[in-house]
């Protein structure tokens, strides 16, 4: 047996009222590694893909991610599990970043993208443990400027950890955008003004940054057209 097969599911929904899945068993030729390195295994028993950043990408927050090539998404909803390590030579402002990248354009120079820093969420500091979430924009919205122009406007608190499995949910109607974590029935992040505009759509990526050994599986994408 294929030991790619059924390793991510997308599932559309239709906004005509009628719902209905359509399944694609996504093979490793459907999935394209930017600025990353990629492979597809097992962990604890469960097929994964493993990322990590290519680590002569010095800056953060940029497109490195791997891209479902077979995925075009605008409004609807993205739900995905997701695992992250520190790797051993990580350097110590690592946060075991891992996320989602969305609305990607054709040649990956813009996306929206919501992110995890696991490590801030167990933090002593208040303040790291408030930037446990992170939205962005890329190119020109990344995570410091947000910061320094609208502070804790982009940011959020929620409790996980390193090495156990996060469900993230993400929710995308026209420049806005709700982060669901796990079973939580209210948003974790809300932003209201996707910086990309309500128009912008593309692929979906899976995203990490420096220091991060990050996992994923159980991909989910409910399109609304």
């Amino acid at each position: 047996m294929n030991h790619i097969k059924s390793l991510i599911t997308i599932c559309l929904f239709l906004s005509s009222g009628n719902l209905y899945a359509q399944f694609l068993d996504l093979k490793k030729d459907a999935l394209l590694p930017v600025q990353v390195s990629m492979s597809v295994e097992k962990l604890n028993g469960k097929n994964v893909v493993k990322v990590i950043k290519d680590s002569t990408v010095k800056a953060f927050d940029e497109p490195t991610f791997v891209r479902i090539k077979e995925s075009d998404f605008k409004n609807g909803t993205i739900e995905i599990k997701v695992l992250s390590r520190l790797l051993k030579n990580a350097p110590e402002f690592s946060r075991g970043f891992i996320g989602i990248a969305f609305r990607i354009n054709d040649d990956n120079s813009k996306f929206e993208s919501i992110y995890l820093r696991p490590t801030n969420a167990r933090a002593e500091d208040q303040v790291r443990r408030n930037h446990s979430i992170q939205y962005y924009a890329y190119p020109n919205y990344k995570f410091d400027r947000l910061r320094k122009e609208a502070p804790e406007a982009y940011e959020s608190y929620a409790d996980m950890n390193l090495n156990e499995w996060i469900r993230m949910k993400i929710v995308v109607e026209g420049k806005t955008a709700k982060l669901y974590l796990n079973d939580n029935k209210q948003p974790s992040l809300i932003v209201n003004d996707l910086k990309l505009g309500p128009d912008a759509s593309g692929a979906i990526g899976l995203f990490v940054d420096v220091g991060t050994e990050g996992f994923f599986r159980d991909l989910k994408i409910h399109k609304q057209e």
